[in-house]
């Protein structure tokens, strides 16, 4: 009986690794995979994915929008508000 084996899992750090050195063709998917310890089929699939969606890369994110900025006028009319009552309080307060 041979032992159960275990699936590997990569990360996706290490599949954007792989796949990167894949596009850059300077050694061939074959030493690839005997480098990486894994088949020449796992390296294809993986820079195809990279190709597919490479151009999320340069997408905004849905939350990252620029929002536009506050109003700022309820502030203002606060502070303003704040400093009138701060004058009012030291003219009380002289004898």
């Amino acid at each position: 009986m041979t032992p159960k084996r275990t699936r590997r899992r990569f990360t996706a750090e290490f599949k954007a690794e792989v796949a990167l050195a894949a596009l850059t063709e300077r050694q061939p998917l074959a030493e690839l995979a005997t480098r990486y310890h894994l088949t020449v089929a796992q390296i294809s699939r993986w820079k195809l994915q990279l190709r597919a969606q490479a151009a999320q890369v340069f997408t905004p994110a849905a939350g990252s929008t620029p929002e536009a900025a506050p109003d700022l006028e309820p502030f203002y009319a606060a502070i303003g508000k704040l400093q009138m009552e701060n004058q009012l309080l030291k003219k009380m307060q002289r004898p």
